[in-house]
């Protein structure tokens, strides 16, 4: 499958969507953009919408760009802190449940409820 790359500018209340190699076409949101690109795709070399890979890059003005990055790569830390912790704590709960402690003396130490240590335990 060959990856189109598509450079998407702000054009009044539209963006116009330069597809690399291939034309260009718009769309009113960046949430429609990639619909509108394989559909563009579809028509221009034919085939199916869905047998484009697309990847949209918006031209943002300023450091946004640069910012909004920082902010999905803070998210992404996040989910992966979460995950380790998630694995942490289902060890822990498991190992202190071994060690002969009760659901309400486990959920006492980590500070869940029950129910939580419940869903440690057995997961």
């Amino acid at each position: 499958m060959t990856t189109y790359k598509v450079s998407a500018q702000r054009w009044g209340n539209y963006w116009e969507l330069h597809i690399d190699g291939v034309g260009v076409t718009q769309s009113r949101t960046l949430s429609t953009a990639e619909r509108m690109v394989r559909d563009y795709l579809a028509l221009d070399l034919g085939g199916d919408p869905a047998d484009f890979d697309v990847i949209i890059t918006p031209e943002l003005d300023g450091n946004l760009a640069a910012e909004a990055e920082a902010a999905r790569e803070a998210v992404r830390g996040a989910e992966q802190a979460q995950l380790v912790a998630a694995a942490r704590s289902r060890d822990i709960a498991r190992r202190l449940k071994a060690a002969g402690l009760s659901g309400a003396d486990i959920a006492a130490v980590l500070k869940v409820s029950t129910q939580r240590v419940s869903q440690l335990v057995n997961s």
